[in-house]
C-alpha cells in the first residue's frame, strides 16, 4: 500500500486508555475530485454523515488549515456542539480535523482520499478523547458496545451510495 499506511486504516494507531480510535475504508465508484467535493462541503454532512444533525457555523471558501466549523451531532441519544478546525488539507487528498466538544471532550477525524482503479478509497479515521481521562474512557466504551464503528460504517455505505447514485438531468447526484 505504501505511504506509511496499515492494512486496516490510514495511519497505525497509537491508543491510550484515553481514547477510542475507529477506522475504517470504503471504494467508491467515483473520481477522487468529486468525493472530496462533497465530503469537504459543509453544507452537505447532512447527506452521509449518520449522527450529523445541523451546521451550525461554517467559514466561507474553500477548505484550507484553519477552516472552522461548528456542527451539532447527536451522540448517545443527546445533541452535543462541536467546534471543527481543519488542522491539515491537502486537497483531493487529506484532511485532518481537530474538534473540541462538551466537558473538555476532544476528538480529531482524518479522510484519506487516494485514486484506486477506477474509482476512490476512502480511508476514515476518528480518535476520541472522552471528559475525565482513563475514568471517562472507560464509561464510555461500556456506553458505546460498538456504536462508533457501527455509525462508521454506515456514515460510509451512505457517503458510496449517495456518490453511486445515477446523476440527474440537472447534472448533479444531489436528491430533492
Amino acid at each position: 500500500m505504501g505511504g506509511g499506511r496499515t492494512a486496516r486504516g490510514p495511519l497505525s494507531a497509537c491508543t491510550t486508555p484515553e481514547m477510542s480510535v475507529v477506522a475504517c475504508s470504503i471504494h467508491i465508484d467515483a473520481p477522487p475530485e468529486k468525493v472530496w467535493e462533497l465530503v469537504m462541503d459543509p453544507e452537505r454532512l447532512g447527506e452521509w454523515v449518520t449522527i450529523h444533525r445541523k451546521l451550525l457555523d461554517a467559514d466561507e471558501g474553500p477548505p484550507r488549515p484553519g477552516f472552522q466549523m461548528v456542527q451539532s451531532l447527536h451522540l448517545r441519544g443527546v445533541n452535543v456542539t462541536v467546534h471543527w478546525r481543519l488542522i491539515d488539507c491537502r486537497s483531493c487528498e487529506l484532511a485532518v480535523w481537530e474538534g473540541r466538544g462538551p466537558a473538555r471532550s476532544r476528538a480529531r477525524t482524518e479522510y484519506h482520499i487516494e485514486r484506486e482503479g477506477d474509482g476512490t478509497r476512502f480511508d476514515y479515521r476518528n480518535e476520541f478523547h472522552p471528559p475525565l481521562g482513563a475514568v471517562g474512557a472507560l464509561a464510555s466504551r461500556a456506553l458505546a458496545r460498538g456504536v462508533p464503528e457501527r455509525e462508521a460504517k454506515m456514515t460510509l455505505a451512505r457517503l458510496r451510495n449517495l456518490m453511486e447514485r445515477p446523476v440527474t438531468a440537472a447534472g448533479d447526484n444531489r436528491t430533492g
